[in-house]
């Protein structure tokens, strides 16, 4: 998912902790953990997708592309 974020233009603008806070130019802004090893789970995902205004589709294009 960071991956992601970064390949649409997001940044890393402060962490706290484990949760890593991202922002993009145009406002939209979201939270990841960051556990190394661990995989996020599917309602977080589905709530970050929400967050950064992006489809299921647009994030499995995107996951293609990387």
């Amino acid at each position: 998912m960071e991956r992601v974020l970064l390949a649409g233009g997001f940044r890393a603008v402060r962490q706290k902790g484990s949760h890593v806070f991202f922002r993009h130019a145009d406002g939209r802004t979201t939270t990841l953990p960051h556990h190394k090893g661990r995989d996020l789970a599917r309602p977080l995902i589905r709530e970050v997708l929400r967050e950064i205004e992006m489809t299921a589709d647009q994030y499995r294009a995107a996951l293609q592309d990387l």
